[in-house]
């Protein structure tokens, strides 16, 4: 496992649609280990593999109730409203106040292939929501209702 270095907003590859796994091998396992260290080196909560430069639709997250690799996610359902204050490890420092649903349901590949149905509320519901955005190419920034001066 190894850390990779995190793209940083600038980078055209964060404007880019991500392509579907079609092959659950080692390759993506080395790929969704090293996403997990360098999310939990860089303090984040999650992340997508275009910000460390792989155009994959992958994501990890731990939104603190436990560790989750998400292959080929799509949101399936949306309830409620939340505003939150959101922040990205691709563009450090900057934070902004987000419209997001309260609950999300999301299907998504384990790392075998194997599809899930995961539910998030509040802050893991702004993570499903967050990262998914990452493998169409839209950073947090473009939904921000209210930017944070810190």
């Amino acid at each position: 496992m190894a850390i990779r270095n995190i793209v940083k907003v600038g980078d055209p590859i964060l404007e880019k649609t991500s392509r579907k796994v079609e092959k659950f091998d080692a390759r993506l396992w080395q790929l969704l280990d090293d996403m997990k260290d360098t999310m939990y080196q860089a303090n984040g909560v999650g992340l997508a593999a275009p910000q460390v430069g792989i155009l994959r639709r992958v994501v990890t997250i731990d939104c603190g109730d436990g560790y989750m690799e998400l292959v080929n996610p799509e949101i399936i359902s949306e309830e409620g409203e939340q505003f939150e204050d959101e922040g990205c490890l691709s563009l450090p420092g900057e934070v902004g106040t987000t419209k997001r649903p309260a609950v999300v349901r999301i299907k998504a590949q384990d790392r075998n292939g194997k599809w899930c149905v995961y539910k998030g509320e509040g802050l893991k519901a702004r993570c499903f929501c967050h990262e998914t955005d990452h493998l169409d190419g839209i950073l947090f920034t473009q939904k921000v209702i209210k930017k944070v001066i810190e």
